[in-house]
């Protein structure tokens, strides 16, 4: 294949990466089990920095605020650049040896290196394998002999936390991120590694079908689970994603999303990064959720949206907000939440901070369908208020999404908890090399999710719980969700999480551990009598344990296994 070429308008010339086949070598008589391989046809998430080469060549696509980069080069990149970076990372790895189908790891927080290397892992037809660098050294290495990865590419600031599983495995460092440090053990740095190589477009072979990625389950049970992800799925996401992140807008390519939530090894990252692309928009790519930095990109770049997760995390930014009123953030236009439901409360600071309506979005989806329900309390406000936060409404599912709620039998139930229960081309193709517990999890024709869910009367979906995170205490069922909802209401509560444990009397009795405020001290029985005012009396918590933190994944879901574990002696004792 020809190196690109650009006639005098800038753009990329007419034959840019394109080889015409032999006469006749173009199928057009098959109408079923068609494979869409041809490079002008076919769904590649690695394709889609050079497909806006073509629209937006000099606009800025990735953008990292302090931290998010290492070299100064990568600090901003615009869609022509981002994507010779990508085609120089593939060339790389192809010329280290690997071939489609290859895995390359990634130990890496977010940075514009870290995404324009999984766009570039894509342009190969290879597997991007991200892992959670928080991950115990033992699941580490089980990962990693589960997945086989043939090259890695590792953030310099975080070799401490993966050095012990790569020395197990006999794994090598294939190029470092310079945050946090210079190159490891010997490999180069990303620059280096991409300086080497030609940014020719690499000639692969990519169906939609293909595997573009393979991310892990929270593992709050058991060994994380790889769900394997698709290009079409990628695709299918981003765009879904891109007709709300857009909304408020004249034109959709103003679009510019601001993130600071981990997304390199989170399912989120199919979501925003990719949905502002696939709209012409810009990323503002941060490295951890820190309001103040949060507070301070949204106002310097101008942000049309963020995606700020937790309403935690809302609540946190809206605080920083309100005491920083010289910080101008007019231009915000849509906020995604998830996780949990916003207070109506907050909901009314952050519209009149923003200076106009804003449009909140809460989501709900997971890693394996990410199609996602959506409640915008604005168009169902009488819901929102009298039900906000204790009540976890997650609304309608999305077009691309048919949703059910079912009991044990697989029959559809209508106002009681049922298993949520999906269908949607946004959907995994399995659980890597878990033959069971893919087919347990496709039982019936449909993706049994393993959340507890309601359909009111009016067709609006209810977050209830994770099934096993549903506390039996006395008989009764109890909303670990709600009675945490009522928790995050208090004055000196920063985090809760709510638990059953072994209790002589109530079977498990409901058991709160909480995160104080900064300079509070919860007295216990304030706490517990706050929550009798708010909660039926076989709701409220029977202790509540105060911690210094809370064990959580990437995602922000409280690792409840580990709390059991730890406090398993509580009433025993």
């Amino acid at each position: 294949m020809s190196v690109t070429s650009s006639d005098r308008t800038g753009l990329p010339s007419a034959s840019h990466g394109i080889d015409l086949p032999a006469a006749g070598a173009i199928d057009v008589e098959t109408l079923r089990g068609r494979r869409a391989v041809n490079r002008w046809e076919r769904t590649s998430l690695g394709d889609v920095f050079e497909r806006l080469t073509w629209s937006y060549p000099d606009q800025v696509a990735l953008e990292g605020r302090p931290g998010g980069y290492g070299e100064e080069r990568f600090a901003a990149l615009t869609y022509r650049q981002a994507d010779e970076a990508a085609n120089r990372l593939a060339n790389a790895l192809a010329a280290a040896g690997l071939e489609p189908g290859d895995r390359v790891l990634l130990i890496c927080e977010n940075s514009v290196e870290a995404y324009v290397a999984k766009i570039g892992i894509a342009k190969a037809g290879m597997v991007a394998v991200p892992l959670n660098p928080s991950l115990a050294p033992d699941v580490l290495e089980h990962l990693i002999r589960l997945t086989e990865p043939r090259f890695t590419l590792v953030d310099a600031e975080l070799w401490p936390r993966a050095e012990a599983a790569f020395a197990a495995t006999g794994l090598t460092v294939g190029a470092t991120i310079t945050i946090g440090g210079g190159p490891l053990a010997g490999s180069p740095g990303f620059g280096e590694l991409l300086d080497a190589q030609s940014a020719a477009e690499p000639d692969v072979e990519i169906h939609g079908d293909d595997i573009c990625q393979l991310l892990f389950t929270s593992g709050t049970t058991a060994m994380p689970k790889g769900v394997m992800l698709s290009h079409s799925y990628a695709h299918l996401a981003g765009m879904n994603f891109a007709l709300s992140l857009s909304r408020g807008l004249r034109h959709e390519a103003d679009l510019r999303l601001v993130t600071f939530l981990p997304l390199i090894y989170h399912v989120g990252d199919v979501l925003f990064p990719l949905g502002a692309m696939l709209a012409g928009g810009t990323v503002v790519l941060g490295r951890r959720p820190v309001p103040g930095p949060v507070a301070e990109a949204i106002a310097e770049t101008r942000a049309t949206a963020i995606w700020a997760g937790s309403p935690q995390f809302v609540a946190a930014l809206g605080a920083e907000l309100e005491n920083r009123p010289e910080l101008d953030v007019s231009s915000l236009t849509t906020l995604v939440y998830g996780w949990g439901a916003l207070a109506p409360g907050l909901l009314e600071k952050l519209d009149a901070r923003a200076g106009r309506e804003l449009v909140t979005l809460g989501i709900f989806g997971q890693t394996e369908a990410i199609a996602c329900h959506r409640f915008w309390p604005t168009r169902w406000p009488e819901v929102h208020r009298r039900s906000a936060p204790a009540v976890n409404y997650v609304g309608v599912p999305s077009p691309l999404l048919a949703s059910d709620v079912v009991d044990e039998l697989g029959e559809p139930v209508r106002g009681e908890p049922g298993e949520a229960v999906y269908r949607s081309p946004i959907m995994t193709a399995g659980y890597y090399r878990n033959p069971e517990a893919t087919a347990e999890a496709f039982r019936g024709g449909w993706f049994h999710s393993g959340d507890s869910a309601t359909i009111d009367d009016d067709g609006l979906r209810i977050m209830v719980d994770r099934y096993k995170d549903i506390v039996k205490s006395g008989g009764e069922n109890v909303s670990s969700m709600r009675v945490e909802s009522v928790l995050h209401e208090h004055p000196d509560v920063l985090k809760a999480a709510v638990i059953g444990l072994a209790h002589e009397r109530w079977g498990e009795a409901v058991t709160a551990v909480v995160v104080p405020s900064p300079g509070a001290s919860p007295v216990e029985a304030d706490v517990i009598a706050f929550c009798k005012e708010r909660l039926a009396g076989f709701e409220v918590p029977k202790a509540i344990v105060i911690a210094d933190a809370l064990p959580e994944t990437v995602g922000g879901k409280v690792l409840k296994y580990r709390l059991r574990a730890t406090h398993a002696d509580l009433y025993g004792a």
